[in-house]
């Protein structure tokens, strides 16, 4: 068994604490609410990779906006080298429409494939993938946004522009029984803020999931981490700004906890999902 598919079996028994990358035109960038033209450039992924590398990171989350906004294919070249040079589980997401796509990043050496907008405008490519590669590849990303008249959320597309007639409920429900091994919620309102998750969110759903669930979207301190998982228990707590930044005026720092570190932060009885 490769080493990178030991960790990735290991890491679902657990709680996981992934970092999440941005990519645009192959440099590193953090976003607000999804405002890529607005995007703060903060250095080279392969760097990014190498240094979350010696910090021994769960597993990487990297999407790349480049091929939604530019109308391009994926950059399998990039892929590569970031697969090539990445020791941890890595899951890859940005312009997937077609399987043969899905195939050729998956032998790059990438063990996950996350597909948004795709979900939506073609969802039995979730099923004919899962059966093509292995549900364990496959991860749904719902790109969530809270309606402030209504206060209710829906499911967005399209770098967070389009907005469907899914409910983070139904897209949970209808994606896991098409056969996708992993849902990542991402929180459009609460990209880049770093003031906490949306626990309101997770709520809804998280009883409801018979798969993995990784939530994206406000994390800014440690505790906002150790919340998380004494809440839910095993689950993954993504983040980007709170990796790439230190301080109160987001001073360029990649950072990681320590083992130690993060021995505090996982609740000693955990939870089953």
């Amino acid at each position: 068994m490769h080493l990178k598919e030991f960790c990735r079996i290991i890491n679902m028994l657990k709680p996981r604490l992934i970092p999440s990358l941005l990519i645009y035109k192959n440099g590193l960038i953090k976003t607000e609410n999804f405002k890529v033209k607005d995007s703060k450039y903060v250095g080279d992924p392969l760097n990014a990779v190498r240094i979350f590398n010696e910090k021994n990171a769960d597993e990487i989350i990297i999407s790349d906006v480049t091929p939604s906004v530019e109308k391009t294919e994926p950059n399998y070249d990039l892929i590569s080298k970031i697969a090539e040079e990445c020791r941890m589980p890595m899951c890859y997401a940005g312009g997937i429409k077609k399987l043969e796509q899905i195939e050729k990043i998956i032998s790059l050496g990438v063990e996950k494939v996350g597909l948004c907008s795709i979900c939506i405008n073609d969802p039995e490519l979730i099923s004919k993938a899962a059966k093509r590669v292995g549900s364990q590849s496959i991860v749904a990303i719902m790109d969530v946004k809270k309606n402030g008249l209504m206060g209710n959320y829906k499911v967005f597309i399209e770098n967070g522009k389009k907005s469907t007639n899914y409910t983070p409920l139904k897209f949970l429900e209808k994606f896991q029984d098409l056969g996708a091994g992993e849902i990542i919620i991402n929180n459009i309102n609460n990209d880049g803020k770093m003031n906490g998750y949306d626990f309101n969110l997770l709520d809804s759903i998280y009883k409801f999931s018979r798969i993995p669930l990784t939530i994206l979207g406000g994390a800014g301190c440690y505790e906002d981490i150790k919340k998380t998982f004494n809440r839910y228990g095993i689950i993954g707590a993504a983040a980007g700004s709170f990796f790439v930044f230190k301080g109160k005026y987001k001073a360029v720092l990649i950072q990681y906890p320590t083992k130690e570190e993060k021995d505090v932060l996982y609740p000693y009885n955990i939870k089953k999902n």
